[in-house]
């Protein structure tokens, strides 16, 4: 395969002599470098066409790939596609900074619309961030008191069931103890009854001794 060469000129090098006689020199002409022409990527930096990087062990239309095949051309055009990039991010940097300072009339007007623009954007977004928040706020608050409200209607509900339980707790004690003290009270009746009947059978002093 072939590939159409591009030429560097020559670079005449002048190296003066340190011997005498004085003002003698000598030029060397440096070997000018040859590659091949792979693309048109010194065109290209203008444009926003993307270059592609090239394989140096795989140039483009070759389809065996061997160590032979590395050579200074696809480096080169590897080199300048690097040039090309940065040279598009330096433009493009230095391109927002340009219309502001250096821009004419309409363009710094336009640039200044943009940045008006721009803040009531901010402004608007930050506002509707803004009332996004606060109803999410009122959103949990409400359900924070729903929350609360039931939580205070199952405590009082609680309560009222334990007060309940105790008083019934209470009455039945209360009966109880009651129906003991009749109970006990009854037994005392019948057992002084029961006593008052024996002495009256079977007195203690039957034969009058006693007095």
């Amino acid at each position: 395969m072939k590939l159409p060469a591009i030429s560097i000129t020559a670079t005449p090098v002048c190296i003066p002599h340190n011997t005498p006689p004085a003002g003698q020199s000598r030029c060397l002409v440096a070997t000018p470098m040859i590659f091949p022409r792979i693309s048109e990527s010194a065109q290209l930096w203008t444009s926003t066409q993307s270059i592609p990087r090239l394989n140096p062990l795989h140039p483009p239309l070759v389809h065996k790939r061997t160590v032979s095949l590395e050579t200074p051309a696809v480096h080169h055009h590897n080199h300048q596609r690097t040039l090309i990039m940065q040279r598009r991010e330096h433009y493009r940097y230095h391109q927002v900074w340009r219309k502001p300072f250096y821009g004419t009339s309409s363009e710094r007007e336009e640039y200044r619309k943009e940045l008006c623009e721009q803040l009531k954007r901010q402004i608007d977004e930050k506002y509707t961030a803004l009332k996004l928040q606060l109803a999410s706020k009122v959103k949990e608050t409400e359900y924070l008191r729903e929350v609360d409200q039931l939580a205070l209607s199952s405590e009082r509900e609680q309560k009222i069931q334990h007060r309940k339980a105790m008083s019934a707790y209470r009455d039945e004690n209360k009966m109880l103890m009651e129906q003991s003290w009749r109970d006990r009270a009854l037994t005392r009746s019948q057992e002084a009854m029961k006593e008052r009947e024996l002495l009256r059978l079977n007195p203690i002093n039957w034969s009058g001794t006693l007095k």
